[in-house]
């Protein structure tokens, strides 16, 4: 079987001869060719499907200890998902699911680019291998690989029969059901069936409140109350319920025509990502815990900005004198506008001095911390629907011997729904959810050949890939203060022109140049609005009873019939038709293009060991903000492409008869115009605003010193930080004592640890009935990181030491095993995801899973 981290792709790893031992030798494709894996002069880790199986990864994020210089988490700061994807690779990467925002790390499924991070945390119940690419891919693996790429190959069919699968059963009542089946339908024709089955209740329980105040809890306003992509909830997150299907058709006769037919489907309906309240955020020095606009009526302190948690405090507990004596009657009046009538709330004013105990409302505060990891208040939304679907076909036909030609179709779909209650409350101070529907389509032409001996190894190909699709955002703050309602539409297409010559002009002197072109057309439309009418409340155009004025007199202005601006034109509010509509109206476009190139050196002194080194460069498109809660003026706010140099080197070798492989790489990258997400009141924003150097080094090491004994051990440093940050950046993600410790030139990048490090040994003992007991385990070491640009000092993730064991017994006659098996052995807790939203007042953040057991049975005829 494959190794389970290997420094290559592996495409067919062909086992030491009996009796010989040693490190298997593997072929690989990572250049689009076949090549030995030690001749490839790129820097890759490959998991074998048998090695993923006995260590019990079934999803893309159980990779993340075993690479080095790789994070892979499941799930995004408020995605409410663990199926969204956040991948980092040599410190770049993207940690949003939102549609304007594209990935810095390439996923391709059979080589199909999967656009969106929603759905990329893939299920592996038939994966071939895994390939993880590190560095910029952008020659031939096109653009949105900055980082790197990650390919998921999964099983071909064979030409003989077979049925093979597993049935598992562990912590929180998991019941996981896989298998595959091949039926060859005639000489040239085989099919294959994949299908997997997963049911796991969650981790995190949901608690009813009892502290203090908890008689008033059901005088809150529900998530019920606002709008929502769903309004499905649940007593504990973090579960997992899950089909997919998967079915194959190859034609392969032995001749120079071979076709591959693949579909297929997944379904998901859980409950949301396990994420809880961490902190309650009470910036000091602000009256009430809020921030507020200077030069308003409402404006104590004089500060800028606002927090909203520290305005629903002040509403629920303040006389009506006091409001009215901070010109705050419409603001803590009815919650709604007229727009909407059926969506009206009652007022919030003086609700606790009124005398009156019966509509009394639990104020926000640090009440609803819990120290459990697996407990929270929370009763708002909480769910996780995905239903995604895909066909491909993939043609080849070798034109003579050393000339082929190879076409990749592919079309894929997905809806998905996500909801979560961020706030762990029974209040409804942060909840969100979201509805995305996307449909991509793609296609790629190579030509594969080879001249000269052999000597000169080339591919050209073209490319294209459109892709349209809309995401709704909902977002409640504050018990309805500010009620988001935000419809948006893209549309991408690109075409590309790549290509890369590998020539030997002397037997130790390899030589690489390629390159690939890019250009893109992007289209966007948002449609993010208030259905509070916020801001035409905090500034006097609105009465108590929630009903704005977008062409009345603006109070800071001259009226309207002496020549003033009305109300929605003051506040900049863009289209006077939609007056609670914050983004500008219409289409907006951007056009990208894109030229990265690559060259490379390659020296091999010795049959078994080769020295390389690269010049490469990737980049990563831009888009739009879309997540606003205030106008923004005439024109969108827009970003540009991130960019990324690298220069690589690097030793791959061979030694001791094949007993031990060392693989070596040191790197640094010029990375900029970092898309950095920036949270500017209640908006996560996106800027071009900073660039970093990136250094590493990465080791990785087979060594087999006895027959049965595999021992695999990586090492990865990095050292990512910022050498450049705008104003903007270092205004709004700056320090806040007590809350976040900022960023600032010299500040290193998030999702990027210093160190990593991983050992994992194997060992198989032969028994004397002709079975064998397979020994397992990992320890991986990772130090502390940061999980967002601020720098959020309660959602930091501590240094930690995971391990992971199982045994299998697997039966003479290999048609079935047994494996008892635990993970995260030590319960090591730490945030997987978190981040801060001060205007909602809260911090909140996800655990990783806690300490876990699984038996296995698996079989095969």
């Amino acid at each position: 079987m494959a190794m389970a981290t290997v420094p290559a792709f592996a495409q067919e790893a062909v086992p030491a001869e009996e009796g010989q031992g040693g490190v298997a030798e593997i072929v690989v494709t990572a250049q689009k060719r076949s090549q030995n894996v030690q001749d490839v002069p790129i820097a890759i880790s490959a998991f074998g499907g048998d090695a993923l199986q006995e260590r019990a990864i079934t999803s893309v994020t159980g990779l993340s200890g075993l690479a080095p210089n790789v994070n892979l988490d499941g799930g995004t700061p408020f995605s409410g998902s663990a199926s969204v994807l956040s991948a980092t690779i040599r410190g770049i990467g993207s940690d949003d699911f939102a549609f304007n925002i594209d990935p810095g790390v390439g996923i391709y499924l059979d080589g199909i680019y999967l656009a969106r991070t929603v759905g990329a945390n893939q299920d592996l119940p038939d994966v071939e291998r895994i390939e993880v690419l590190k560095g910029p891919q952008g020659t031939l693996f096109g653009r949105n690989t900055i980082g790197g790429a990650i390919s998921i190959v999964t099983h071909d069919p064979g030409k003989e029969f077979r049925f093979v699968g597993d049935v598992t059963t562990g912590s929180y009542n998991l019941l996981k059901a896989r298998g595959t089946v091949d039926v060859p339908l005639s000489e040239s024709l085989s099919s294959s069936l994949t299908f997997a089955v997963t049911n796991r209740q969650g981790f995190l329980k949901r608690l009813p409140y009892t502290g203090a105040g908890a008689q008033f809890a059901s005088n809150s306003d529900t998530y019920l109350n606002f709008n929502h992509a769903d309004y499905e909830t649940a007593s504990r997150e973090g579960g997992e319920n899950s089909f997919s299907l998967r079915g194959k058709l190859k034609w392969d006769d032995g001749g120079a025509f071979t076709v591959t037919f693949t579909g297929d489907y997944s379904r998901q309906d859980s409950s949301a990502q396990a994420t809880k309240l961490v902190a309650a955020a009470n910036v000091p020095g602000n009256f009430a815990g809020s921030f507020v606009l200077p030069g308003t009526a409402f404006d104590p302190t004089g500060a800028t900005g606002f927090l909203f948690s520290g305005l629903y405090n002040f509403c629920i507990g303040s006389t009506g004198a006091e409001i009215a004596a901070r010109g705050a009657q419409a603001l803590c009046g009815v919650r709604g506008t007229q727009f909407l009538p059926d969506r009206r709330l009652s007022p919030l004013a003086s609700v606790n001095v009124d005398g009156d105990p019966t509509n009394d409302r639990i104020p926000w505060d640090n009440r609803f911390l819990l120290a459990d990891p697996d407990r929270s208040y929370a009763t708002g939304p909480s769910f996780s629907k995905l239903t995604a679907w895909g066909l491909a076909g993939t043609l080849a036909y070798e034109v003579s011997g050393g000339l082929t030609i190879k076409s990749i179709t592919g079309y894929r779909k997905s809806g998905w729904k996500s909801g979560s209650d961020l706030d762990g409350s029974p209040l409804s101070m942060l909840e969100l959810s979201f509805e995305q529907n996307q449909w991509q389509f793609s296609q790629e032409l190579q030509l594969l050949g080879q001249a000269l001996d052999d000597r000169l190894n080339y591919v050209l190909g073209a490319y294209y890939f459109q892709e349209k699709g809309d995401l709704h955002d909902y977002v409640s703050f504050a018990e309805g203060l500010l009620q988001v309602d935000g419809p948006n539409r893209f549309d991408t297409k690109n075409y590309a022109f790549f290509g890369q010559v590998d020539f030997r002009p002397v037997e130790w002197v390899g030589i690489t140049v390629g390159a690939r072109y890019t250009k893109e057309r992007k289209l966007f439309e948002g449609g993010q609005q208030d259905l509070n009418g916020f801001n035409y409340k905090l500034f006097g155009c609105s009465d108590a009873a929630g009903n704005i004025r977008p062409f009345g007199d603006f109070p800071l202005a001259p009226p309207v019939a002496a020549g003033g601006p009305p109300c929605f034109a003051a506040l900049s509010f863009p289209d006077p038709s939609a007056p609670t509509q914050v983004y500008v109206p219409g289409v907006n476009r951007k056009s990208f293009s894109n030229f990265s190139p690559k060259l490379g050196l390659q020296l091999h002194p010795g049959e078994d060991v080769m020295i390389y080194g690269s010049w490469s460069k990737g980049y990563k498109t831009g888009g739009w903000t879309t997540r606003l809660t205030n106008p923004q003026g005439a024109l969108a706010p827009d970003f540009d492409e991130e960019k990324a140099t690298t220069w690589e080197v690097g030793v791959k070798s061979t030694w001791l008869d094949r007993r031990l492989q060392i693989n070596a790489a040191a790197f640094t990258t010029a990375y900029r115009g970092l898309q950095l997400n920036i949270q500017i009141g209640t908006s996560p924003t996106i800027d071009n605003a900073g660039d970093a150097r990136i250094k590493g080094l990465e080791l990785e090491v087979v060594a087999v010193p006895v027959d049965g004994l595999t021992l695999n051990a990586s090492m990865g440093y990095i050292d990512a930080r910022f050498t450049r940050l705008d104003t903007a950046a270092l205004v709004n993600a700056g320090p806040i004592p007590g809350v976040q410790a900022g960023i600032f030139v010299g500040a290193p990048l998030p999702k990027t640890p210093d160190f990593k490090f991983n050992f994992s040994p194997r060992y198989e003992a032969k028994l004397g009935n002709g079975g064998s007991l397979v020994f397992l385990a990992d320890w991986t070491h990772s130090s502390a990181l940061w999980n967002d640009i601020a720098r959020t000092l309660a959602t930091r993730r501590s240094s930690y030491d995971m391990v992971n064991a199982a045994i299998t017994y697997n039966e003479p006659g290999d048609h079935w095993s047994l494996t008892l098996g635990a993970t995260n052995l030590t319960d090591k807790r730490y945030y997987t995801s978190g981040g801060a939203n001060l205007a909602a007042g809260g911090i909140f953040g996800t655990f990783n899973r806690p300490r876990e057991w699984y038996a296995k049975l698996g079989f095969s005829f």
